[in-house]
């Protein structure tokens, strides 16, 4: 089989969904993609639809994530399988390319371990969260994946994972960089609903064309949620992953602008270096 290209799309509302899948399907004519995607944006508008009250947890080096409870889980499993997914695959669809989605529950794609107990920080307070259903990919089964892209169909891929009690939510960036590691894929392209990552994330004229994560801790970037992507793409560059791309999701043709350079590249250094120098 050909090199085979990840994309993950982000669940950023301002992310042009079908502009993304117009390219995918167009890429996908000539070579095996997968498409990964996140849902931030529709379970926010779900949780409102439901009442259900949406919480973030902060860690100690300043990463926050969705305090996932049952009530949470249940919003996201409606947001991702029922609403999200569906258009996607439907928006490959009107664009010429077969398309079947998958959560990380159908077939055991994605298999987790639950975090029962996280340390979380706010306001110099350090508290433990103990009703979180989250967790962090430990394995893919890529060779179900294989044979989907063997039979020319695209598959869509998202959270929830499976652990050993049930679903569990994962990070939607570090599911894609999985995927992209357990495929062997030579790029990950992450896009956003910024430029690529900033170096003032109140200035989208301070998009690095560089940006280099050293081997662990804190990524140099936080806002935004541009400490999870990082952390994602350190990950899969340290698992494999030739490239990795973070780039906007905003604009006409989307994928094929990250692959001829728009965005940042992340690289991976054994020792941090300082940011790359700002786009003119």
């Amino acid at each position: 089989m050909e090199p085979i290209l990840t994309v993950k799309c982000g669940g950023h509302g301002a992310v042009a969904a079908d502009r993304v899948c117009a390219d995918v399907a167009a890429l996908a004519e000539r070579a095996p993609v997968v498409l990964v995607h996140g849902g931030s944006a529709e379970i926010e508008r779900l949780s409102g639809r439901l009442g259900v009250p949406s919480r973030q947890i902060r860690t100690n080096t300043g990463i926050t994530s969705r305090h996932t409870d049952d009530a949470t889980l249940d919003v996201l499993l409606m947001a991702f399988a029922g609403v999200v997914k569906p258009r996607l695959v439907n928006a490959l669809q009107r664009s010429g390319a077969d398309a079947v989605g998958l959560t990380g529950l159908d077939g055991g794609l994605l298999r987790a371990r639950r975090k029962f107990v996280r340390r979380a920080g706010e306001d110099g307070r350090r508290y433990l969260v103990r009703d979180d259903r989250s967790g962090r990919v430990t394995a893919v089964r890529e060779r179900l994946l294989q044979r989907l892209l063997e039979e020319g169909i695209v598959p869509v891929v998202s959270p929830p994972a499976l652990a050993d009690d049930g679903p569990v939510n994962v990070d939607a960036d570090r599911a894609a960089a999985a995927v992209a590691v357990a495929l062997g894929s030579p790029t990950l392209v992450m896009l956003t609903g910024v430029p690529g990552v900033l170096s003032d994330p109140s200035d989208e004229g301070t998009a690095l064309q560089e940006c280099a994560v050293g081997p662990e801790g804190a990524p140099p970037f936080l806002g935004g949620g541009m400490g999870r992507k990082l952390i994602a793409a350190r990950e899969a560059l340290a698992g494999g992953v030739g490239r990795v791309l973070i780039s906007d999701g905003r604009v006409d043709r989307p994928v094929y602008a990250a692959l001829e350079g728009a965005g940042t590249e992340i690289t991976l250094d054994q020792v941090s270096e300082p940011p790359g120098r700002s786009r003119p």
